[in-house]
């Protein structure tokens, strides 16, 4: 909008005030006390004229200094009359700013706004979008019952107005008409449900905005439109996004059973190896199969994960944990992590959800617990939430870490946030036994601190703990009475007088002497004290009458007089129930059984274990209280509603999320850049090459248009491996192309089939432009000549032989091409007869993919010394005949630069064949891996070797992930050594010192170690991937590498002492990975 930038022009505004002060007179106090008022009255005196001139550039100076004074929250609503003479002004720029001004003084100026009715009816017919749209908003800024009919009128026009804007803006309208007047909620529901079916990005949210203001429990107008709207969602402005979330929410959980259900099936898939028939046939009755619209709600919300918004993000989040599998919400933790790093309230609105998220899965956040510990810099508020959390996630395994945390915490300055501390200490020891004790000397330890908050807080947590098992404890009762007399806090010493009446018997002696000392001191205490000495003495008296009766009837009789009446109160509760008298009370036989009854201990609960009864992300769920509009999610239809309420009547297939297997055409959208080759390959079985290539431009050109319409769907339904289409591109060498054509699509609608969803067995947006990339090169090379083809082919092979991690399956020998291989063809595609295969960003992508990006004073290496250990992932026994082991060959991945190569060795331990051997999900979700081709059938005793990358991000945390064959799931795991996540780099001497110079300080990490062996480069090698680095010196060896994921330098260097000790340094960044790395070297040296 050309006008945007005058809504920012403060320039104008300041320029009026400053003119408006040099005109007022300052020869005096008075004058300078009352020239602010004076320079406001001249600076308006002077906008009115402007306005009122005959000159369009004065008025339309006037008017920016007035939308600048409106910015800066001044109330510019007396030139009102003035600006709106000027509504009918031909100057565009003019008619924008005076719909500005009237949108926002409309509502406070109603009469005068009324007088120009009629120049916004005219303005609604206006050429430009934007004075339509203008005109629109003003008239339903005017709140007046009598033109309500106008409204209406005006809104069913915009809404089929051919400007998405002013649709949009109609849909705005609709809420404000709604509030206005409610009995015309019918014929707003008529343009909604026409608004609704707006295949316009722009309109999306705003319409959906408008259907839960109007008419929210109107299911059936979303049916229809439910697919285009998941479609359409990550193209929609965010704030209509987080709008339209919230409503499919609330949608699925109308339309869709429950996917909890099989929760336990799927976490417990893997029966054990001599399972009954009966008990197989029992858990395929209970197999849960997700609605593919509910699959695709799923699907198209997730890539919103990595929204700039932290709203959208947040909706995206209680989206999956209301809607999701169980097994899958564990996708939305990193995204809320890294939400932690925004501003405070972001912070407080996220850890809340957070806190009770974690109550009911802990494992979401554990391994991110660190992102919970509490700053400095933290307010208290941010700080109580943190230490909630560490709370909920406190377990045996952790329970260490995260007591020397609160250790830390009660020291804090923060007096509040250390009592919070000690109340989250209390909650750890109660929910685990195990370090019940611990805690509770280390509360003891406490009650000697110098601040009285953090022992009156130590108290009532004491209490709270003895009552779980107070016969232990006998000796924390008396330190706590010889403590009585230096504390001050009126709880903490109303908790301790609770203690010595409960558990009298225990401390005969001390209880009446501490009896005593409050009889002295009665009348001074605060109430809550006064009613526990009061307890504490008909305690004593039913068990220790001898020694305290007379104290007994003193205290009593304080009580009696007290100014307070609940003390009055229970006074004479008190007497009657204990003191016999001579009418003989009733309950005096019972007074030992009321008073002195065991009681339960008291459960020390998460503040937030109640708020999951609210939505999460709502202000309900902030509050902890229901808010005025808050609509509560329904639960789970038990029976599945009919799901053909939302079949639409269109041209293109409905049924394009679950592609049927042997159909090629509906995978069109499998691809991103290579629809133009689709359609040859389609065609070249009927037809000749002559008439392929006649006929190509057409049906190019209704595919991408067909793309651009479903942007959405193609992003997210196209994500198969670059491996796959590797062995396609290779067949397509050795064999006629009319064979080639038909298996291949083939291969892809089977293996499009297979797939749940888009985002299990891919590999994310940089293998879509690899796969659509390979499958173009292998085209080109079909088409082009012999001697073309046989050039391209050369530097294909000689790479070839130097990668030794391709499928050698028995039987069946295939021939590959690399993905580095791919950079070759850009230097024949000029010669190539068919150049528009490649597009220029298809060689833009194919170039990201070489590694030829790395710096030339520090080059990656192959590796020095080659590892033979190999792990075992799987035995045979508990892979129904399946066995494999995996090794890491230290040689750059193919793949991508970030990743680790990995090579899997993949066993037949059976007498039967395995087919469709496949990686399956991983854990957690967002774990990047390449997997290996499918291999469709493995014989009895036969081996393969596979080759993948798996994304460690510099961590030695273990990839989860699932081996399948055609009828189970196995759960692996691949947990690399730190030496492993390290790439050898080559660099001169003084380069590496060079580099050494910079990482110092806390990037420096050394050890002196004791070592005998000669060889002690070598062990360094066996235990690091790491490069050598050429020395001057004989009493130093220097090694050079690179993390692979992060590429931060590592070096390594080890002097030689006095025999036979050394000096071990690391030098990197990553100060995690240099104590590991130092640790594990330490222990390889000292063992040579």
């Amino acid at each position: 909008m050309s006008s945007s930038a005058l809504y920012n022009d403060q320039g104008g505004a300041e320029a009026a005030v400053e003119a408006g002060q040099e005109s007022t007179p300052s020869t005096s106090s008075t004058a300078a006390a009352f020239g602010l008022f004076s320079a406001d009255f001249k600076k308006n005196e002077d906008l009115k004229e402007m306005l009122e001139s005959n000159k369009e550039s004065l008025k339309l100076e006037a008017m920016k200094r007035i939308v600048g004074l409106i910015a800066k929250g001044k109330n510019a609503s007396e030139l009102f009359p003035a600006v709106v003479k000027n509504v009918a002004s031909k100057n565009i720029e003019l008619k924008k700013l005076v719909y500005v001004y009237l949108v926002r003084y409309a509502e406070e100026q109603q009469d005068l706004a009324l007088l120009s009715i009629s120049t916004f009816q005219r303005a609604l017919k206006d050429p430009n979008q934007f004075i339509r749209a203008s005109a629109l908003r003003v008239l339903s800024s005017i709140r007046v019952p009598i033109i309500v009919p106008i409204m209406m009128l005006a809104i069913k026009e915009a809404a089929t107005d051919l400007s998405p804007y002013v649709r949009k803006t109609s849909a705005h309208a609709i809420q404000k008409l709604y509030s206005l007047d409610p009995d015309q909620k019918e014929q707003l529901i008529e343009v909604i449900e026409k608004l609704l079916k707006d295949k316009s990005t722009l309109v999306a949210g705003s319409v959906v905005m408008a259907f839960e203001e109007v008419c929210p429990d109107r299911i059936d107008l979303i049916h229809k439109n439910y697919r285009k709207l998941c479609n359409l969602l990550v193209d929609v402005e965010e704030w209509g996004q987080v709008v339209i979330i919230s409503m499919l929410t609330r949608y699925a959980r109308t339309q869709f059973t429950s996917p909890w259900k099989g929760d336990a099936l799927d976490e417990n898939s893997e029966k054990a190896f001599y399972d009954s028939d009966s008990e197989r046939n029992q858990t395929e009755t209970k197999t849960y199969i997700m609605d593919p619209d509910h699959r695709l709600l799923l699907r198209n919300t997730k890539p919103l994960l990595q929204s700039r918004n932290t709203a959208v993000v947040m909706s995206v989040a209680q989206l999956y944990w209301h809607l999701a599998p169980k097994h899958e919400v564990s996708v939305v933790t990193k995204s809320l992590v890294r939400l932690l790093r925004s501003h405070r309230e972001v912070q407080f609105i996220v850890l809340q959800n957070i806190a009770t998220m974690s109550i009911q899965r802990k494992g979401m956040f554990e391994p991110f617990m660190k992102s919970f510990y509490v700053r400095s810099t933290d307010p208290t508020h941010i700080k109580t939430l943190k230490l909630e959390i560490l709370t909920n996630l406190a377990n045996e395994a952790n329970i260490s870490t995260i007591l020397r945390e609160f250790q830390t915490y009660v020291k804090s300055q923060d007096k509040a946030f250390a009592a919070a501390t000690i109340q989250a200490i209390g909650r750890c020891a109660t929910n685990i036994s195990e370090v019940a004790d611990t805690c509770l000397n280390g509360l003891v330890l406490l009650l000697s601190n110098r601040d009285e908050t953090v022992v009156a807080e130590s108290v009532v947590v004491i209490k709270k703990l003895l009552q779980t098992q107070p016969s232990q404890h006998s000796e924390i009762i008396k330190h706590m009475a010889k403590l009585f007399d230096n504390i001050t806090v009126p709880m903490a010493r109303a908790s301790i007088l609770w203690l010595m009446g409960e558990y009298c018997e225990k401390v005969p002696k001390i209880a009446p002497d501490v009896l005593r000392k409050m009889a002295k001191s009665f009348t001074s205490e605060e109430d809550i004290v006064k009613l526990q000495i009061m307890n504490l003495a008909a305690k004593l008296y039913l068990t220790n009458s001898k020694q305290t009766k007379l104290l007994t009837q003193y205290i009593l009789n304080l009580g009696k007089y007290d100014q307070n009446y609940d003390i009055r109160d229970r006074t004479r509760f008190i007497r009657q129930l204990i003191v016999p008298s001579e009418k003989g009370s009733a309950l005096n036989k019972y007074a030992r059984r009321i008073l002195l009854a065991s009681k339960p201990a008291p459960v020390l609960e998460s503040a937030f274990r109640d708020r999951d009864r609210f939505q999460l992300g709502t202000l309900s769920h902030s509050l902890n209280i229901k808010a005025t509009g808050y609509q509560e999610l329904s639960d789970w239809p038990t029976v599945a509603p009919d799901t053909s309420v939302r079949n639409v009547e269109i041209i293109e297939p409905v049924n394009e999320f679950v592609p049927k297997a042997g159909k090629s055409k509906q995978l069109k959208s499998d691809k991103f850049y290579s629809d133009e080759e689709e359609e040859k390959e389609e065609r070249s079985g009927s037809e000749d090459s002559s008439s392929s290539g006649s006929g190509s431009s057409s049906s190019s050109e209704e595919s991408d248009d067909e793309s651009e319409e479903e942007s959405g769907k193609s992003s997210s339904e196209s994500e198969n491996t670059s491996s796959e289409t590797e062995q396609n591109s290779s067949d397509s060498e050795s064999e006629p192309k009319h064979n080639k054509s038909k298996r291949t699509s083939q291969k892809k609608a089977k293996t499009a089939a297979a797939q749940s969803d888009s985002d299990e067995n891919g590999n994310g947006p940089a293998d879509q432009s690899s796969s659509s990339s390979g499958e173009s090169s292998s085209d080109s090379e079909t088409d082009s000549e012999d001697s073309d083809t046989d050039e391209v082919m050369k530097p294909a092979q000689i790479n070839k032989n130097n990668v030794k991690d391709k499928s050698k399956v028995q039987g069946k020998p295939k021939k590959e091409v690399s993905l580095l291989d791919l950079d070759d063809f850009s230097e024949t595609t000029t010669s190539a007869p068919k150049p528009s295969v490649f597009s220029q960003s298809l060689l833009s992508d194919l170039e990201g993919l070489s590694l030829s990006n790395i710096s030339t004073a520090m080059q990656v290496t192959t590796s020095s010394f080659s590892p033979v250990k190999t792990y075992d992932l799987l035995h045979h026994m508990s892979g129904k005949g399946l066995a494999a082991k995996y090794h890491f060959p230290r040689q750059p991945c193919l793949y991508q630069p970030c990743m680790v190569a990995v090579q899997l060795i993949l066993t037949n331990c059976s007498d039967h064949s395995l087919e469709e051997i496949h990686i399956g999900e991983r854990t957690p979700a967002s774990l990047n891996i390449h997997c290996f081709n499918t291999i469709e059938r493995l014989e009895p005793g036969a081996s393969v070797t596979v080759s993948m990358g798996i994304d460690f991000s510099d961590s030695t945390q273990a990839a989860n992930f699932q081996l399948c064959t055609k009828t189970d799931q196995f759960n692996v795991s691949i947990q690399p050594e730190i030496g492993e996540l390290l790439m050898p780099s080559t660099m001169t001497e003084e380069d590496f010192c060079k580099e050494q110079s910079k990482l110092q300080g806390m990037n420096e990490t050394s050890a002196t170690i004791t070592t005998n062996s000669s060889s002690l480069a070598k062990e360094i090698l066996s235990v690091a991937n790491v490069g050598v680095v050429s020395s001057s010196q004989n009493d130093t060896h220097r090694f050079a590498g690179k993390a692979v994921s992060s590429g931060a330098l590592v070096l390594v260097s080890l002097s030689l002492q006095q025999s036979p000790t050394a000096l071990l340094t690391i030098n990197t960044e990553k100060t995690i990975m240099a104590s590991m790395l130092l640790r594990v070297l330490k222990q390889a040296l000292t063992k040579a």
